[in-house]
């Protein structure tokens, strides 16, 4: 659902984390890693929540699943969606709404996705 106040678009973002949904609201742009770190949904593992690239898109740490959402341009992040892999979350801009899983079982990167 989009959303449009002051000439600002808005998107609804659901996010599930392994146990709940969890709606958020973000600006068109918004980086979809921060906007979960914003609101204290981690895409991180508790031993990568320390040790990781800082959003820079080269250690795979802040994967999670989209249901559906933008295609990948990073390189990193259309490699693993080629693959099955989990989408960086930190390359992954809001411009439309999105629904998005949290990966609580993974370890540090995620599995790739069985069909």
């Amino acid at each position: 659902m989009q959303a449009v106040t002051d000439d600002e678009t808005t998107y609804d973002v659901r996010v599930h984390d392994g146990r709940q949904w969890h709606r958020l609201e973000a600006e068109a742009g918004a980086n979809l890693r921060r906007l979960l770190l914003r609101h204290d949904l981690s895409p991180y593992t508790p031993w990568t929540e320390n040790v990781n690239c800082g959003g820079r898109g080269i250690c795979a740490t802040c994967g999670v699943r989209l249901a559906q959402g933008p295609a990948p341009s990073h390189w990193h992040d259309r490699l693993a969606a080629h693959y099955g892999y989990p989408r960086l979350s930190c390359q992954i801009t809001v411009d439309r709404s999105l629904t998005v899983y949290l990966l609580p079982d993974k370890r540090i990167w995620g599995k790739r996705a069985t069909d």
